[in-house]
């Protein structure tokens, strides 16, 4: 072979493993940058996650507080109704004693 051959050869391969340093040069750098942007997305993820919990947790705090008013105006109501009968009842029961009483 010729010296231009034997050079030639030479600067191939040289050039040949600088093209294969500078590939794994940019698939660790772009390995690096994939796992940052995993990362980020996660975090990311977590934090919307977490948002989204607290916002479900007042809906389902404000959606507690308005059936237990409703309960409570509907017990209220049924209280009216069940003092109303006693006192109707407790006026006959009265009646009932003073009649026992006074016919004895």
């Amino acid at each position: 072979m010729s010296f231009e051959a034997i050079s030639s050869i030479a600067q191939a391969e040289y050039e040949a493993k600088a093209a294969v340093a500078a590939a794994e040069g940019r698939s660790k750098q772009m390995l690096s940058d994939a796992e940052a942007a995993g990362k980020a997305a996660v975090e990311a993820a977590g934090s919307k996650a977490e948002e989204e919990l607290a916002e479900l947790n007042r809906q389902a705090k404000e959606k507690a507080k308005g059936s237990a008013r409703a309960l409570a105006g509907e017990l209220e109501n049924q209280k009216a109704v069940l003092r109303s009968r006693a006192e109707a009842r407790l006026e006959q029961a009265a009646s009932l004693v003073v009649e026992r009483i006074v016919n004895s």
